[in-house]
């Protein structure tokens, strides 16, 4: 009874400490979704052949429905496979409030964040090459068409009204998402603490650390979670010690936020769903791992 007392005592604690530095976050994070949304989403559609450039960098700015937006654009052919890739690689959604709570290195922040804009923006390019080229070899043009208005119609998704982009909404808004994950994050830590008392600090560490492979997989897989908990869970870990940079990497890259999962609902094409989501967690394992092997360190 102790133990268990002790467990949900530092669960609380230490996820009580983390709410002001969450609200606050949420708060300017919600402020750039409302009031900028809209010029970022134009500026990506009109990026053309720059478009995973300007799409993993846009990507790292802390805003969890960004990725949603891009898989409607992709949906739409507003934007091509590369800058939908680039986006999901380089989204940061929940890392960014969830470190800034636990006091994390700032400078190390930005490097993590560079890191994921910089993988995103590779593979985005890449991506956009092997799709020309493959479209070429069929005789086929370099960008399908757009289909905005049968998108608009299946979803019936009136892109006519504006959301409430008042401060009052802004602050409610970031409420929600702060008791949101203020509650995920109790859930977890208190699993966690159970989890770790369990096995023990050492063997749970080592169990991470013996299999590099295997770490990055569970990692990519935990990353596949179509919401923003996954950056959640796998942050904490990283956090907590318990996994290396590029096992963090390997889930961060493939965390999408909700952007697979609106993927899934608004693209006919589910083959081609399914696809993406290999493609997404291939790249991110793959780079994941090779941080490791390349002994990079923060």
């Amino acid at each position: 009874m102790e133990i268990v007392l002790e467990i949900v005592l530092d669960a609380l604690i230490d996820s009580v400490k983390i709410l002001p530095f969450l609200f606050v976050t949420y708060l300017v994070m919600e402020y750039l979704e409302h009031r900028t949304r809209e010029t970022t989403e134009k500026i990506v559609q009109k990026a053309e052949h720059f478009g995973p450039l300007i799409g993993g960098l846009i990507g790292i700015v802390p805003q969890c429905g960004f990725s949603a937006a891009a898989s409607n654009l992709y949906a739409g052919r507003v934007i091509t496979l590369g800058t939908l890739i680039a986006i999901y690689l380089s989204t940061s959604d929940e890392m960014i409030p969830l470190f800034i709570s636990e006091h994390f290195p700032l400078d190390t922040m930005i490097k993590i964040l560079i890191m994921k804009a910089f993988i995103g923006i590779i593979a985005g390019f890449l991506i956009d090459l092997i799709v020309h080229a493959h479209h070429r070899a069929r005789g086929r043009a370099a960008n399908d068409p757009m289909r905005i208005e049968a998108l608009c119609e299946k979803e019936h998704c009136h892109c006519e009204d504006e959301e409430d982009g008042s401060l009052l909404g802004i602050a409610k808004s970031a409420l929600v998402h702060t008791i949101h994950i203020f509650v995920f994050v109790l859930i977890l830590t208190l699993i966690l603490g159970t989890i770790i008392e369990i096995i023990g600090h050492e063997r749970l560490s080592y169990l991470l650390k013996s299999s590099t492979v295997l770490s990055h997989i569970l990692a990519g897989l935990i990353g596949l979670i179509p919401n923003c908990a996954a950056s959640v869970i796998i942050s904490e870990l990283y956090l907590g010690g318990m996994i290396t940079l590029g096992t963090m990497m390997s889930g961060l890259l493939v965390g999408a936020g909700i952007g697979l999962l609106v993927l899934f609902r608004v693209n006919p094409e589910k083959k081609e769903n399914i696809n993406i989501a290999v493609l997404l967690f291939l790249i991110g394992t793959v780079s994941g791992i090779v941080i490791d092997l390349l002994g990079i360190k923060l």
